[in-house]
This record gives structure tokens, C-alpha cells and sequence, in this order.
């Protein structure tokens, strides 16, 4: 296997090259932190999607341009003199030996032992708070899930998945009582109690709310896209027709979809 320091240490060479004020490139010397920080969570985001259609050749590329994402902010915080890639490196480390004592150190695996770690570390910086380091910048999806999370590890939650998918009903029915007002401003309320309260039902299933959608955003995308070309076999657009016919192509979409999965 190919030895990593000497691959990492020339993209941390490169990086460099493209940030030096005289002889680097002209976009990549005036990023910062904040115009550099979406191209960090849309990189994440495109390792997961590889992942999810199981693209492993595709991978490697995908992981290296989320890596870059790390060496640009690590690069930038060593001309301000914040901090080194060196740092980031060695803090991750430490921190991973610190929340494994089981592994690199003599005591016995215990439950919850990961997040008392988590816990130790809050207070040392001064958080004392049980939500106080969930990150605002999360997908608000994915951020609902984490708080109700960490609220749940201090007794804050129901008991069991019935009792949250009764909530679920409870808040659509305030939502509908809203949408009979017309209201804006309490509907707009309203939903986000139902997102949220789905969020921590998906919590509840040991599920992800983000990769639920993003299948469900799949499937939707895929059935409709079927549709139009259905409809342009038949040499008609979208346009050309109303909803009904839509709705019948839909279904007739699903049903083959079913036959599909049965015959495998």
C-alpha cells in the first residue's frame, strides 16, 4: 500500500502554491473561511451520494475533494497564524484516543462511554449546556434529529415509537386547524413543529431524516421522470395534458415498479 504522508504532504504543497499572494491563483487567494465553508458541506454531501448509488470507483475522487476542503481551511488558518493541517491532524488523533480508552488504553468498553467523553470535552470548553455545541449550520433536518438526540440522552423523550407517531398526528392536526385560518405566519409555525416532530420519529427508528428524503427526492425523481417519457412514447409533452392523466401515469409507473421487485 502506497505510503500517505508523501501524497499528503504534496496536496498541502499545492494548496499552498494556489494561496501564495504573488505567484498563486487569483480566485483561490481571496477565498476565506466563510466563502470556503458551502464548498465544504456540498463536498460532504457529494461523498454521500457516491455512496449511496455505490459508486466505489467514483469514491476516492469524491473523498479527495472533501479532504481539500479541510487542507484549504487548515491552509488559510496557517497564514493567520491560527493554526496548522498538522494541528487539525494531531487534535483528531488525541481526540479519538481520549473517546476509546477501551482500545488505547486499559479500561473496559461501557455504554454511553463515547458521550460522557463528549461531555467532558463541553465542559472544557466551557459549554455547559446540553444543546449548547449542535451545530446551527447542520441541514435543518439533520440538525432536529441531533437535538432531540441529545435532549433524549438527559430523559427528555418518549417512551416508545407509538407515542412519537402520535405526536406526529397531533401536530398535523394543529397544522390543519391553521391552514383552515389561512394564516401564514402560524402555518409556517405549524409545519416546522410536524418536520421536527418527524425528525425525531426518524431518531426513533434509528434512522437518518436526510437519507429518507434524499431516497424519497430518488424515488419521486425517477417515477416522474418515467411519466414524461411515457407520455413523450406517446408523442405528448407535459404540457399537453392535465392532471389526471399525470395521476394515471403515475400509478401506472408504481405498478410496474411492484412488478418489478416481485419478479426479483
Amino acid at each position: 500500500m502506497q505510503d500517505a504522508a508523501l501524497p499528503l504532504q504534496r496536496l498541502l504543497d499545492i494548496m499552498a502554491r494556489l494561496r501564495d499572494p504573488e505567484t498563486g491563483c487569483p480566485w483561490d487567494k481571496v477565498q476565506d473561511f466563510a466563502s470556503i465553508a458551502p464548498y465544504s458541506i456540498e463536498e460532504a454531501y457529494e461523498v454521500a451520494d457516491t455512496i449511496a448509488r455505490e459508486d466505489w470507483d467514483g469514491l476516492p475522487d469524491e473523498l479527495g475533494d472533501l479532504l481539500l476542503q479541510v487542507v484549504y481551511h487548515a491552509q488559510m488558518a496557517d497564514e493567520k497564524g491560527l493554526f496548522d493541517f498538522a494541528t487539525v491532524a494531531t487534535l483528531i488523533g488525541d481526540k479519538m484516543v481520549r473517546r476509546h480508552p477501551h482500545v488505547f488504553g486499559e479500561a473496559e468498553a461501557a455504554p454511553g462511554q463515547w458521550e460522557s467523553g463528549k461531555a467532558l470535552e463541553r465542559l472544557a470548553r466551557n459549554r455547559r449546556g446540553t444543546l449548547d455545541d449542535v451545530p446551527v449550520g447542520l441541514p435543518a433536518l439533520l440538525r432536529a434529529r441531533k437535538l432531540s438526540a441529545r435532549a433524549a440522552r438527559v430523559g427528555f423523550d418518549w417512551d416508545t415509537v407509538g407515542e412519537v407517531a402520535a405526536k406526529v398526528d397531533e401536530e398535523l392536526d394543529e397544522l390543519k386547524v391553521e391552514l383552515e385560518s389561512g394564516d401564514r405566519e402560524k402555518i409556517f409555525d405549524e409545519l416546522g413543529d410536524v418536520l421536527f416532530t418527524l425528525a425525531t420519529l426518524a431518531r426513533k427508528l434509528d434512522m437518518d431524516p436526510e437519507a429518507c428524503l434524499r431516497q424519497a427526492n430518488a424515488k419521486f425523481t425517477r417515477r416522474f421522470t418515467a411519466v414524461e417519457h411515457d407520455l413523450a412514447d406517446r408523442g405528448l409533452a407535459l404540457a399537453d395534458v392535465d392532471v389526471k392523466t399525470m395521476e394515471e401515469g403515475w400509478q401506472a409507473v408504481k405498478r410496474r415498479e411492484r412488478a418489478a421487485i416481485k419478479k426479483t
